[in-house]
């Protein structure tokens, strides 16, 4: 960044960074993390998403520039692109088997290909965003396995995988610290690391280990991170939606301010269109989600998402301006992130690509700015 706008990101991030993403509000975020150096860039970033939220709700899509329906690792191909005219403002890509040393992801996406997309879009003004889909460390298995309820322990200081997870936690840094544009600058991530654990189909889940557990897991996670010279990531924490605005529930495993800077929320539908009742209790549930996630937001001055969402394989034409529109219209969080749209399971997709029967109504929600897209946002600025 130049001279000139790091001097003019100052100025204005100071006012931004006590905006919160749920209100007009103002406010000194005193639990602001301290002492976490973070590069120019991401603190333009943080001070950005903090104001998105009133500006408008970006669209993301996981994976979207590395494959999509029938096309894998196609250059400056994307399903969204396709049907809106450009790429999401968000995209999300997983590291899952990073940890593991190999090549591809779990996904079966060359990590070099995720790098290069990751600095692409950063050059586009849109954000990144990462999750990890680790393996257990004790069994082998993948991060479903939630056959031992030891494995949170056993990763902890003094556990017998500790040192073992701690080079995972330094492969996952030195892909971080490689995310460098050709000009030096090193990409902001938004990391999303044990993520829907009020649910336990993973191995951090709520029946697999302690609230006390889990946040150490999270603050094993940060210190080592910031101790590899991480200086490019903020951190989201985003639960499922059991708790169904339960404020107890949704912070009982909070890490805490001084880690956490977005504060999210995954929920999916489950259900026919014709099911009425599947569809209102999607709704139901979004909502008083969200009346919570963006009341604490504004409490604890972070940002406010809809960090994973969707409906597989859109069966509703009108599905972005009948259902999700009318939702991100209401809660003002910085962005809506639907999952991948798979290369090699045809049934596995959540956002439009070219004859879908809902592609047109997406585009419609795109060009009335519902969905804001990559053109529409300079996160950096």
């Amino acid at each position: 960044m130049e001279a000139a706008k790091v001097s003019k990101f100052l100025a204005v991030s100071a006012l931004l960074v006590s905006m919160t993403a749920c209100g007009n509000q103002t406010k000194t975020t005193e639990s602001e993390p301290e002492n976490r150096a973070r590069t120019p860039q991401t603190e333009a970033l943080l001070a950005n998403l903090l104001a998105q939220g009133e500006k408008g709700c970006m669209f993301g899509h996981h994976d979207d520039p590395v494959y999509g329906r029938g096309w894998f690792g196609e250059e400056g191909r994307s399903d969204v692109k396709s049907v809106a005219g450009d790429y999401p403002a968000v995209m999300s890509f997983d590291l899952g088997h990073i940890e593991l040393g190999d090549e591809l992801s779990l996904d079966s996406v060359p990590f070099s290909l995720i790098r290069q997309e990751s600095i692409r879009q950063y050059e586009r003004g849109g954000m990144v965003s990462m999750s990890w889909h680790l393996n257990n460390p004790v069994t082998g298995g993948d991060s479903w396995d939630v056959s031992d309820t030891t494995v949170v322990a056993s990763v902890l200081a003094g556990g017998a995988q500790h040192e073992k997870f701690l080079g995972w936690l330094d492969r996952v840094a030195d892909f971080m610290n490689s995310l460098v544009t050709a000009e030096g600058v090193k990409v902001p991530v938004l990391f999303r690391p044990w993520h829907e654990h009020t649910g336990s189909w993973f191995w951090w889940g709520q029946k697999l280990c302690t609230a006390e557990q889990y946040k150490a897991l999270w603050q094993l996670t940060a210190d080592r991170l910031k101790e590899k010279g991480v200086d490019n990531v903020l951190l989201a924490y985003s639960p499922g939606t059991e708790s169904n605005g339960d404020e107890h529930i949704y912070l009982e495993r909070y890490p805490g301010d001084e880690l956490i800077d977005l504060l999210g929320l995954d929920c999916y539908v489950y259900g026919s269109p014709d099911n009425a009742e599947a569809m209102a209790a999607y709704t139901r549930n979004m909502e008083n989600s969200l009346e919570l996630v963006c009341r604490l937001a504004k409490e604890h001055g972070k940002v406010a998402a809809i960090t994973e969402t969707g409906f597989e394989q859109i069966p509703m034409s009108d599905w972005w301006t009948r259902m999700l529109a009318p939702i991100t219209d209401r809660f003002p969080v910085s962005y809506v992130l639907v999952w991948r749209n798979a290369f090699n399971r045809e049934t596995h997709y959540y956002a439009p690509y070219p004859g879908q029967p809902s592609a047109e109504d997406f585009a419609k929600a795109c060009s009335e700015k519902k969905f804001l897209l990559c053109k529409d946002v300079n996160l950096y600025k």
